[in-house]
């Protein structure tokens, strides 16, 4: 094979390889991003939620928070394991690219040594006149002369590609030195938390064993709060129909019928799907969005319509984006709740001691709204939602990350 479709070939070879290798580099910085978020919300869950250490007079609430950092301990094991079989294989495959080149690069020395020494025995260089003059004519000697530049150009060639590989192979072996750091970082890294883990269970076991007796009355205090949330959110349902009707006049559409101001409202609320800042300033979701098992009563289903976000007592509760207070509601057994509308988008403020807005008031991106309910015994939480029109929508989509 002609030496000059060698090299092309190699460095389409060397180019691949290099896409390939970026595509890996994005994965690993996609989990170690993963990884750095999820060790974030570890430590304000353990900031925010209530001390284990120092038990409440509610077991159940140290229980749920428990498990609550059981599920984001293994959600962080799994991504960190994640992340060193992905270096293992990283690792893998630069050391075989290692091989190949030094293999190549032996090679191509061998053949460049030969061609010095075929040029030497032949003198090529020093009869290069004389092989000029011996054309027969001047097309023979055209073609003698690119033969000549020709080889000029092989040697090289060879050399730059002999010089190139040894470089290659110099920054890859750098990298793998890298990355076998970092693998080892992140061994001992997961070694710690798998500990952690195995105390977490360890006090999770003692509690189930201490509360097994009363299963029945815990089992029977969620389906107690599930049904309230889910009158609740039937309220806040029924208060957003009743706003539709309003907008349209009475007519029977289940959308709201909007000003151009509020077409604009909601056209900027969309916009900014995914960069919505949280509602309060500091906290962590505990509860996602949809049905899903309880996090102690794992055979238990809960329905949430929107997120649980464990936060600071007295958290002061901002609104996300600009609006007007669609309603101040105090329903039943539940804290206070507040409705605010952006167009034909709805947030919804739940758990809250004290409100600071009135139903119609206009209010502005990261106004403070009210304030959290506070319980001694237990962490404090606010429960925030977002509907388009009577939708419910998943606020962890709509929030910035």
């Amino acid at each position: 094979m002609n030496y000059k479709i060698k090299i092309i070939i190699a460095i389409i070879y060397l180019f691949a390889f290099s896409s390939y290798s970026t595509a890996q580099n994005s994965k690993i910085k996609e989990l170690e991003n993963k990884r750095l978020q999820l060790k974030k919300e570890i430590k304000e869950i353990n900031d925010l939620l209530t001390d284990n250490n120092k038990q409440t007079k509610m077991a159940y609430d140290d229980l749920e928070n428990i498990s609550i950092k059981i599920n984001r301990n293994q959600d962080l094991i799994k991504i960190t394991n994640d992340q060193i079989n992905l270096l293992t294989t990283k690792i893998a495959n630069n050391e075989e690219k290692v091989s190949e080149l030094e293999n190549d690069v032996m090679k191509a020395k061998s053949d460049y040594s030969k061609m010095i020494y075929n040029s030497y025995k032949s003198r090529l260089k020093e009869s290069r006149l004389m092989f000029l003059l011996s054309s027969e004519n001047f097309l023979q000697a055209l073609k003698r002369t690119q033969y000549m530049n020709q080889y000029s150009d092989n040697r090289r060639s060879y050399a730059n590609k002999i010089e190139y590989n040894i470089e290659t192979i110099k920054a890859i072996n750098d990298t793998i030195n890298k990355n076998i750091l970092s693998k080892e970082n992140l061994l001992n890294e997961n070694k710690l938390e798998k500990k952690k883990l195995s105390e977490e269970k360890t006090k999770q076991s003692s509690l189930i064993s201490g509360l097994k007796r009363k299963e029945k009355s815990y089992k029977n205090e969620i389906d107690r709060k599930q049904k309230l949330s889910n009158q609740l959110d039937k309220e806040i349902e029924r208060l957003i129909k009743e706003a539709i009707k309003e907008s349209n006049k009475n007519t029977n559409d289940n959308v709201f019928t909007l000003t151009p101001e509020a077409k604009l409202t909601a056209k900027n609320f969309l916009s900014n799907k995914g960069n919505l800042p949280w509602p309060v300033e500091r906290g962590v979701i505990i509860q996602s969005f949809g049905l899903q098992p309880h996090p102690v009563v794992r055979t238990t289903k809960i329905k949430s319509n929107g997120i649980v976000i464990a936060t600071t007592k007295n958290a002061n509760v901002r609104s996300v984006f600009n609006g007007v207070v669609l309603s101040v509601l105090k329903f039943k057994s539940s804290n206070l709740t507040v409705l605010i509308q952006h167009g034909n988008y709805i947030t919804a403020y739940k758990n809250l001691a004290s409100v600071y807005v009135d139903k119609g008031q206009k209010v502005n991106a990261l106004q403070t709204i009210g304030i959290t309910f506070d319980n001694d015994e237990s962490k404090t939480t606010l429960q925030f939602s977002i509907f388009e029109n009577t939708k419910a929508l998943d606020p962890y989509l709509w929030i910035a990350k």
